[in-house]
């Protein structure tokens, strides 16, 4: 079995050159924001050459369309009828 990475988003995106470094955040456990909502920290940095990343990115936009079509997500921000009780567990960049 392959290891798994677990990631609550991602904070950061670098190009120099022709790589491109996706950092890979989740939420502290421990450290806290001001406002004393968990911190983003960074747990892994993923790095891909551009065309790596663009066939990356066109990977995500279908996988992303896909669950805009079976109704898990929508991007107008309102989420289905069905799971207004999980409005916690939607992503905030969909809301």
């Amino acid at each position: 079995m392959h290891p798994e990475i677990f990631s609550d988003g991602i904070g950061e995106i670098t190009v120099s050159g022709s790589i491109v470094r996706v950092d890979l955040t989740s939420l502290s456990p421990t450290e806290r924001n001001p406002d004393n909502t968990p911190r983003a920290v960074l747990r892994q940095r993923v790095i891909f050459s551009v065309e790596g990343f663009a066939n990356s990115v066109d990977v995500m936009q279908k996988a992303l369309q896909g669950l805009i079509d079976a109704g898990v997500i929508r991007r107008t921000g309102t989420p289905p009828a069905a799971a207004s009780d999980r409005r916690e567990q939607i992503s905030p960049n969909f809301r």
